[in-house]
Formats: structure tokens, sequence, C-alpha cells
């Protein structure tokens, strides 16, 4: 999913304060990351989080979650999802109205 301001129209925000924007932008990618990354580990063994540390090639990391963490795509559509609803939820905080 890309999070750019097509995404923040999407959500309603556009009328964010243009020296915000990316600021959020930022803040949503990483927090998605966290919280993926703390779902799916929550299904690893201690091995396989450490295997799965030492992988840097993005296409080897999708392999080894398809193997290991069958339902990582899932995980990851969810948790799209449900930051989706905590934004649109609080859009008219996050654009100052």
């Amino acid at each position: 999913m890309r999070f750019d301001e097509n995404f923040l129209k999407d959500m309603g925000l556009s009328a964010m304060p243009e020296d915000e924007k990316n600021r959020f932008l930022e803040y949503i990618q990483e927090e998605l990351e966290i919280r993926i990354g703390e779902r799916i580990s929550k299904g690893l063994t201690e091995v396989q989080l450490n295997e799965f540390d030492i992988i840097t090639d993005p296409n080897e990391a999708a392999a080894w979650l398809e193997k290991n963490r069958p339902d990582y795509r899932e995980i990851v559509n969810r948790t799209i999802e449900e930051m989706k609803q905590e934004i649109r939820a609080n859009r008219n905080r996050l654009i100052g109205v």
C-alpha cells in the first residue's frame, strides 16, 4: 500500500496542513511496521524470529513469511484496515477542526 497524497485524500485528510502531511505519512508507515511486526512475531518461535531477522532481501522475506507465517497477508491487511478506521475516527482532530 502506498501512503501518499492519494491516501490522505481517501482518508478525508486533504485539508491537513501541508507541513504536517509528510510527518503524518511517515508516522503511519512506521506505526504500521511496528504493529504488523508485533502481530506476526506473536506466532513465531525465538529461532524463527532470529532466522527472519537476518534476511535482508524483501523477496526472501516474503517467501520466508509465506512458509512460516502463511497468514501474514491477512495480518497486514487487517492491520491496515484498523489503522484506516482509527484515522477516519480521528479525522477532525487530525485536520484541526
